[in-house]
């Protein structure tokens, strides 16, 4: 019994089996915000974007350089609103990946002066990360990426990553950027 999903739209055909593209990338986040101003303390006094629009008092959209944005923060629909409750569907978190270590390290010197509680830090083998929350109680991972020639691999050459702590000490013993 064949499994294939092809179907047509206005006269292409189309593969609903074959994979994205490769080269495909997630640009931007936009995040749904109870208070934009603590929200860009947290996102650009903490983090360090930078604002590259502002909507008034409702939106901001920030990013690191000259990208047109990274983050989208908007009070359309939120402004005052609770965070989600426990146990509600959502983003579980957005993730920021810092171009190497240094900056990594810069990222979690930031959240120590902030007075920012870590709720986690890994070396998942690919990636080494650090879990906080956001204001707004929005999961964020700050993390960079292990060149894929160290990736953890299996005996049978697949991908084994994992959860294992993240030495912070060692972190933060990396040279200012």
């Amino acid at each position: 019994m064949s499994t294939e999903r092809r179907t047509t739209v206005r006269g292409t055909p189309v593969d609903l089996d074959r994979p994205v593209a490769a080269d495909t990338e997630i640009g931007h986040v936009h995040l749904k915000v109870a208070d934009l101003e603590r929200a860009l303390d947290f996102y650009c006094g903490v983090l360090g974007f930078g604002i590259r629009q502002r909507w008034g008092s409702s939106a901001a959209f920030i990013a690191a350089g000259d990208y047109h944005h990274h983050i989208g923060l908007n009070t359309w629909e939120s402004l005052g609103g609770p965070a989600p409750p426990p146990g509600s569907t959502g983003l579980f978190h957005t993730a920021i990946l810092y171009p190497d270590r240094p900056a990594l390290a810069d990222a979690l010197r930031r959240v120590i002066a902030a007075g920012i509680r870590l709720d986690g830090a890994a070396d998942h083998g690919v990636s080494e990360a650090l879990y906080l929350r956001d204001p707004d109680q929005n999961g964020v991972e700050l993390y960079r990426d292990r060149p894929s020639a160290e990736w953890p691999v299996d005996a049978d050459g697949h991908l084994a990553m994992g959860t294992d702590p993240l030495d912070l000490e060692d972190l933060l013993s990396e040279p200012a950027p």
